[in-house]
């Protein structure tokens, strides 16, 4: 009876130890499809960035499929198949990296509940890619980026909640920053260049100096008598 005790705990000392070493904040396996900047087996940055990356990757299946279809015709028969495939696939894959986040969130009551309505308004931003009956397709497309704004919102209490005492969070926004260049005044200053050459030869020309080298084109040159 010892030695069958005895090899048993030889057997699962492996799996143990293991498990005592690894973090409750770490992933089994890290998806880089879904997580392509958080690959250090951090749980939260990867469900952090799994939200935005699977949303968008949906929401660009289901924008091929009413270019394709229609906005009316995208959910036709087999038509949002794929749209109905991504978002079940991806509810499995984010799965894993959400119930990490959570156990990394450790006694945060805060935190653990900011994961919970971030997941719910992910799911809900999923289910809503359908585009709904009577739906413009101007409105579908303003509707389906609001998200975004509220994926901030969550991600950034989140950070907030888990960060600790006396640190800044880091945020990272979803949204592209709007480019500000300013569109280069060619035609103006062409038009400043030639006035102000053309001011400065009639002021060349009206000097006493100048008169002499200041060719007429009214007076025709004097022709001597043969």
């Amino acid at each position: 009876m010892r030695r069958l005790v005895l090899a048993f705990l030889i057997a699962v000392a492996p799996i143990v130890l293991a498990t005592a070493a690894s973090p409750a904040s770490a992933v089994e396996k890290i998806d880089p499809y879904i997580c392509p900047i958080a690959g250090d087996g951090n749980g939260l940055d990867c469900f952090l960035e799994a939200v935005v990356q699977t949303y968008t990757m949906c929401r660009q299946v289901k924008s091929i499929e009413v270019i394709e279809f229609g906005l009316s015709g995208a959910q036709e028969g087999v038509n949002g198949a794929k749209t109905d495939s991504c978002i079940e696939k991806h509810k499995q894959s984010v799965a894993l990296p959400y119930q990490a986040a959570l156990r990394q969130s450790g006694q945060r009551k805060e935190t653990r509940e900011r994961l919970r309505m971030l997941h719910e308004h992910w799911l809900q931003s999923m289910a809503n890619l359908i585009p709904a009956p009577e739906e413009t397709d101007d409105g579908y497309k303003q509707r389906v980026v609001r998200p975004y704004g509220q994926f901030n919102d969550d991600i950034k209490a989140i950070r907030l909640a888990q960060a600790e005492p006396g640190t800044k969070p880091v945020v990272a926004r979803t949204n592209m920053r709007k480019s500000k260049v300013k569109p280069a005044k060619v035609s103006t200053d062409a038009a400043s260049g030639a006035a102000k050459d053309d001011t400065a030869v009639k002021k060349a020309a009206t000097k006493p100096g100048n008169a002499a080298s200041a060719p007429s084109a009214s007076i025709p040159p004097a022709h001597t008598a043969p």
